[in-house]
């Protein structure tokens, strides 16, 4: 008889235990506001700190979890690419958006991430699903889920496929995609009543206010997704200025929903200006030099001709990528991976090449050192080889008399997560970008978009 008092006694401490636990867990947020920020850099954050006001970057930096240490986990990186792997919680490799644009292998022409032939804008070009989207399913399509940017690309792509509707600027307008039908009233509204004022930033913020005040946001216990899209200029006004977005932001949102039931990410789409930089290098002599892509793929065509035979084999160039004509190789029945060798070989032994990759390579490699190369790849987007030029060279093209200045180094972004219970705190681990969505996810309490394998970061 003792045992079963015993027993009794554990079963009734464990039930105390889990109601004690049960009581102190928070409820999960009505709102996230995801804020992206073009350019924004960790070092000049931090910088021009003194400068900002009370309640917007200083707040976020001083009463938020604060990621000083942030990367991608891929390369190359744009807006684009960025701003679907934010949304998406994964690589190009998985979500398809290498970039702003790639080249068509049907049409041998660019074509951009949110083209859509039908709608003109959509994000049919997305592989994966959203958190967006993922919100969408486990509400049953009651959450709320909004996107506004400067851009197509940055609204869209953060918006998703299943969103209630994205907006952005073009020629001093509103405009917005028939594709997320039947679109919202009150946007298709908006945007028809209201021109944008000359701060893209401050448009932004109005269209994101609006939203919130006649949108449907945070009316009931289920969480809602508003994204808003800035950027900034690597100067001292700019920040200023992106502060007085933000603090502006925050202040009316605050007002509309208690913080603890508001969740605030602030992020960079990462930074990829370049600042003249060709022209510094011959000035302080650092080492650099120009590397012709079109010059490479008629060299390569030739050296090819003389072991397979005359012909076209480069059929195409697009950035540092090379396209062979796979119609081609079938006719002379010639193995891609035979003739992929042989020019990675022939490219390798060129002035300013650090490494050529090819698709074959990149697809069933498990090396980690191709890790960051291999998740920017997309077998359906990109060329069959990529060219990595040295740092502080020029890949120029002749052709189309574009030039890009070769840089790998790395420069840390921020992730700050504020409100909705997130303690204070700085923390200097290195971490990736695609860790925000599960991140999300994990407090909104619901499963991270489909093709997302990495951890919440808390």
């Amino acid at each position: 008889m003792s045992n079963k008092y015993i027993y009794i006694t554990l079963l009734s401490a464990l039930a105390l235990g889990y109601e004690a636990n049960a009581q102190t867990v928070p409820q999960a947020p009505k709102l996230v506001v995801s804020i992206t920020v073009d350019e924004l850099r960790t070092d000049h954050l931090e910088t021009f700190a003194p400068l900002y006001g009370p309640n917007g970057l200083r707040k976020l930096l001083t009463e938020g979890t604060f990621y000083a240490n942030a990367s991608y986990g891929f390369t190359p990186v744009d807006r684009a690419s960025a701003a679907a792997s934010l949304s998406t919680g994964t690589t190009p490799y998985y979500h398809g958006i290498t970039g702003a644009e790639w080249l068509d292998r049907t049409t041998l022409r660019p074509i951009r991430a949110v083209h859509d032939a039908r709608q003109g804008y959509s994000p049919r070009q997305l592989g994966t699903s959203t958190l967006g989207d993922e919100l969408k399913i486990a509400t049953n399509g009651v959450a709320k889920v909004f996107a506004f940017a400067a851009t197509p690309e940055n609204a869209i792509l953060s918006a998703g496929h299943a969103a209630d509707g994205a907006a952005w600027l073009q020629s001093n307008q509103w405009v917005i995609s028939n594709y997320y039908a039947p679109l919202n009233q009150w946007l298709r509204g908006y945007t028809r009543l209201y021109k944008p004022a000359g701060d893209k930033n401050a448009s932004v913020t109005d269209i994101a206010l609006d939203c919130l005040s006649h949108g449907g946001l945070a009316l009931d216990d289920k969480a809602d997704l508003l994204s808003v899209g800035y950027s900034v200029v690597p100067e001292m006004e700019g920040y200023v200025a992106l502060d007085r977005s933000i603090a502006q932001l925050v202040d009316s949102v605050s007002k509309r929903v208690p913080l603890d039931r508001v969740l605030f990410v602030l992020t960079s789409t990462g930074s990829a200006r370049v600042e003249n930089e060709q022209n510094n290098n011959e000035k302080y002599r650092i080492p650099t030099g120009k590397f012709d892509i079109q010059r490479t793929a008629n060299l390569l065509n030739m050296y090819l001709g003389a072991t397979f035979g005359t012909a076209q084999y480069v059929e195409s160039i697009y950035r540092n990528q090379l396209f062979l004509d796979h119609k081609l190789l079938e006719r002379k029945n010639i193995n891609m991976g035979d003739i992929l060798l042989r020019a990675q070989q022939f490219i390798m032994q060129l002035s300013g090449v650090r490494h050529v990759y090819t698709a074959n390579q990149l697809t069933t490699s498990d090396s980690y050192q191709l890790e960051c190369i291999r998740n920017g790849f997309n077998v359906e987007k990109c060329g069959d080889l990529l060219i990595d030029i040295a740092p502080g060279w020029e890949l120029v093209n002749e052709t189309n008399h574009t030039s890009t200045t070769s840089r790998v180094s790395n420069i840390p972004f921020p992730i700050i997560f504020f409100g909705a219970g997130v303690k204070a705190q700085r923390v200097q681990t290195p971490v990736t970008a695609d860790a925000i969505a599960p991140t999300i996810a994990r407090i909104i309490r619901i499963r991270a978009p489909n093709a997302c394998s990495a951890e919440p970061l808390f």
